[in-house]
């Protein structure tokens, strides 16, 4: 079959590999659609980073050369005999693709993300760029038949929208300001907007994603490079904002967040920094405001799903493009790196 394998940083080539076979406990899905996501454009642009690339993951020995992707839905073709899933071939899926430790205290608590080591599906083994994938049984959820396989593929990421909103403590009627205006970001909003937040600010330096939030629902937008931000945002709330989701991950951001908090907020961190920033302590400590990290998402996967199939989050507005896989290099990687229009480019696996 036909596959997008990563090899190096700026060396993703689209081969012909081996079709996967189930192991235990595993179940083998044909994949329909899959998205493009910042960590697979992060692996591409300066990989490895999640990827293990000279030492096996421990959790299943797997290194080296990986087919990316970890956005997608499909339609289950084989169950292991040993799985105790209720999954059978047929059913219409899609995959949380975060592998669990099973010797981890935090897996049986049911805080399966803070499990170390931490791995995902299409980074930590072979992924969904791919006509077929095998995943662990545990990751497999069924989605309904009025969900598009398109709707699909973009349940990884809008979980980890909502699980941003939900543990950054939002409550109805309060206010939020979302740095970043990526596909995570922009699902914050939707997720935000879905938890009943009151006003709404996203601050991104693009003028086309800028209008890409202002469409979805957004009541302010902010330039990113304007200098008086905090300001901007207080003139409007008083205090300053409730919540506020960081999104974009650099010094600027964070700063501008903190500034723009209100006494008491919290500003949420769901991007993944790559570089450490400065903190004033003092100020967080008088103010009590809190700082907050999170990462992916856990036990939410059916809330998401039915999040998206009553349109509570039209996750397909942030679609840009549809692409095949054998274009998925120029039409995707190279897209999203040279233009600030585009958001969540979604490949189409069943027709490439």
């Amino acid at each position: 079959m036909k596959a997008a394998r990563w090899y190096a940083a700026k060396d993703v080539r689209v081969e012909e590999t081996a079709e996967p076979v189930v192991g235990t406990k595993q179940i083998k899905i044909e994949v329909k659609f899959a998205g493009i996501c910042g960590s697979d454009l992060h692996e591409y642009v300066h990989g490895p980073n999640l990827i293990p690339s000279t030492e096996p993951y421990p959790l299943n020995n797997h290194f080296g050369v990986t087919t990316l992707g970890h956005e997608f839905s499909g339609v289950v073709t084989e169950v292991s005999e040993d799985s105790q899933t209720d999954i059978k071939p047929g059913d219409r899926v899609v995959v949380e693709p975060i592998f669990k430790n099973p010797k981890s205290p935090f897996v049986n608590s049911g805080e399966y993300n803070l499990s170390e080591p931490l791995g995902f599906v299409g980074l930590s083994a072979n992924g969904g760029f791919a006509p077929f994938v095998v995943v662990e049984d545990y990751m497999v959820h069924k989605i309904p038949d009025s969900m598009t396989f398109e709707q699909g593929a973009l349940v990884e990421p809008a979980a980890v929208a909502v699980y941003s909103v939900m543990q950054s403590g939002l409550k109805m009627g309060e206010s939020c300001a979302i740095f970043g205006a990526g596909p995570i970001g922009l699902l914050c909003l939707q997720a935000a907007m879905a938890a009943g937040a009151g006003k709404t600010f996203v601050i991104d330096v693009s003028e086309k994603r800028l209008q890409k939030a202002k469409e979805l629902g957004a009541d302010y937008i902010i330039n990113g490079l304007d200098t008086d931000i905090p300001e901007q945002i207080r003139k409007i709330t008083g205090l300053g904002v409730d919540r506020v989701i960081d999104a974009a991950g650099v010094q600027s951001t964070f700063t501008n967040g903190m500034k723009a908090l209100r006494n008491g907020g919290t500003n949420l961190l769901v991007a993944l920094f790559g570089k450490p920033v400065t903190f004033d302590a003092f100020d967080a400590v008088c103010l009590e405001k809190t700082v907050k990290g999170v990462i992916a998402y856990r036990n939410i996967f059916p809330q998401v799903i039915q999040l998206i199939d009553s349109k509570k989050m039209d996750v397909e507005k942030l679609v840009t493009r549809k692409i095949t896989l054998d274009n998925i290099v120029n039409d995707g990687f190279e897209a999203l790196i040279k233009d600030p229009s585009e958001v969540k480019i979604l490949i189409d696996i069943a027709n490439s």
